[in-house]
């Protein structure tokens, strides 16, 4: 599958490069914590918003975190666990150890870790490593998404009558308004599926499927996503086709193109 992107392809600079070697050694020293944990007894513990934690998250983030301290002190932090550290910053690394952690104690392969590097608040670098699946997606300003080093590039469908949509969970719309525009936009789409978690977003940026719509995200869910979506040729925006921050309210629009993505826009704006 090939798509010739509307933007020419430019060299990101050493600096960049860097910083995305150093997001791919977290993803490095996050795996072996995975494999010890995955489909084995685990305790698992539900947080004050009644999402649920385990070990394996708390000792992904707590790693990582000591990384970037030890190698980038003068950069913030944004973690799932373990809240906040300079977020005044002009770098800000934003990691969620285990996204999909359902799916994680449930023996799915879906789950993820997600490493996301935020400049002045806006996505500058992601990686999705998807463990489980031996699959690492990276992007940077700059450079084509890869996959295991190989580009990839979305579909470029621009009709939602055949777009293939993902989402990860129907509770996440259960407000009565986010419910019905989300219902209007998936009764439209060829076919809808739910439960991939972050591995959506890959799946997008692979090809695979079209669009992904989310809502009640936080930034360690999208921060990194946002440039693998983006630098495989996607467009990655909220609800409203606003480009997303950290300071973005949580729903999510990913599409295969432009013209896909302002449909959805369309659909799911606020009225």
């Amino acid at each position: 599958m090939s798509l010739i992107l509307d933007r020419p392809d430019f060299e990101a600079g050493r600096d960049a490069l860097a910083l995305l070697a150093f997001a791919e050694s977290l993803a490095d020293a996050a795996r072996p914590v995975v494999y010890r944990h995955f489909r084995q007894p685990l305790e698992v513990e539900t947080k004050a918003d009644l999402s649920p934690v385990t070990v394996a998250d708390r000792e992904i983030e707590a790693q990582m975190r000591a990384l970037v301290r030890g190698s980038h002190p003068d950069h913030g932090i944004l973690g799932e666990e373990a809240g906040t550290e300079g977020l005044e910053r002009d770098l800000v690394w934003v990691l969620d150890p285990i996204d999909g952690t359902k799916s994680f104690i449930s023996g799915m392969p879906t789950f993820g870790t997600l490493i996301g590097l935020a400049e002045r608040g806006r996505p500058l670098a992601g990686v999705i490593d998807m463990p489980a699946l031996n699959e690492r997606w990276s992007a940077i300003k700059g450079r084509r998404t890869t996959v295991n080093g190989t580009p990839v590039a979305v579909s470029g469908q621009g009709e939602l009558a055949q777009a293939r949509l993902f989402s990860t969970a129907p509770e996440m719309f259960g407000k009565p308004d986010l419910k019905q525009r989300y219902d209007d936009l998936a009764g439209r789409v060829g076919l809808r599926r739910f439960g991939a978690d972050c591995y959506g977003y890959c799946l997008l940026a692979g090809g695979w499927i079209d669009l992904v719509v989310e809502a009640d995200l936080k930034p360690y869910d999208y921060m990194a996503v946002a440039p693998v979506v983006e630098h495989a040729g996607g467009v990655i925006s909220d609800w409203n086709g606003q480009p997303l921050t950290l300071n973005s309210d949580g729903r999510v629009v990913a599409a295969a193109s432009r013209q896909l993505h302002a449909r959805a826009v369309a659909l799911l704006k606020d009225r």
